[in-house]
């Protein structure tokens, strides 16, 4: 079987992949929800969903490290990764075990592909296929309801000393354009912002993510002194791609 990544990069599989080692979170998550969590061998330390995964497999490192001998050592199918959360030297090392895909998931029809392209590769396309049709119909509620509400200025940030936010081609954009939130940075992926450029975005509100740097109550206390509105929000909803979209729903409506 020959299969294409969202890199345009060629896979070449004997068969469909039995063993599997995936070193993305999110994609972890959906392919348990996908039916596969017996093909799943190895995964990362932050691989936390469903929460007793790690206790019943390989936990080979984390996203941007891993020990390479321990995932050779599981003798993987297939490999599967992320260009934004694992690094390009990281591949080149990885296909040396065995076939890497790749995902590249900007937007929520990115999301939706990758979940599509899970079904073909692993033989349980139906299952995507009812999982891709449940989201898009939450989704689409969900636009719905909302669609009376004002659109609000925001930064979203993901990281404290330095501030760092997610930009406008970013996933989490996609959330907060659905949620009815004007990203005030225009610039691409993650940029830092001090304190200055903070007063001088002026949102109407700054959501502050609860992964990866881990804001708490104290933070907000932090913004009011700057004059400036802030809210914690769960960071696995606006950041977690995949079968998390299904779930984010019922998490967004309490943001309204």
């Amino acid at each position: 079987m020959t299969i294409f990544d969202h890199l345009g990069r060629k896979l070449f599989l004997s068969d469909t992949p039995k063993r599997i080692v995936s070193l993305v979170p999110s994609q972890t998550e959906l392919l348990v929800d996908l039916g596969l969590k017996n093909s799943i061998l190895g995964i990362t330390k932050f691989c936390v969903h469903p929460e007793h995964l790690r206790k019943e497999k390989t936990v080979v490192g984390g996203t941007k490290t891993v020990h390479l001998d321990k995932i050779e050592a599981l003798a993987p199918d297939i490999i599967l990764c992320n260009k934004e959360e694992n690094t390009k030297a990281m591949v080149a090392e990885l296909e040396k075990i065995a076939p890497v895909h790749v995902s590249e998931v900007s937007s929520i029809s990115d999301s939706l592909q990758l979940i599509n392209d899970y079904g073909e590769i692993f033989n349980v396309e139906e299952k995507a296929l009812k999982l891709v049709d449940r989201i898009e119909e939450k989704l689409a509620t969900f636009s719905e309801e909302i669609q009376h509400k004002k659109w609000k200025s925001c930064l979203y940030l993901i990281w404290k000393d330095p501030y760092m936010a997610a930009g406008n081609d970013t996933f989490i954009n996609e959330l907060l354009k659905l949620n009815k939130f004007e990203n005030k940075i225009a610039g691409n992926r993650y940029p830092a912002i001090n304190k200055e450029q903070l007063i001088e975005y002026s949102p109407d509100v700054v959501l502050l993510s609860s992964e990866p740097f881990p804001f708490k109550q104290e933070h907000i206390e932090e913004f009011k002194k700057l004059g400036l509105h802030a809210i914690l929000v769960d960071g696995e909803y606006f950041s977690w791609y995949g079968s998390r979209l299904e779930k984010a729903v019922s998490y967004f409506k309490t943001l309204h």
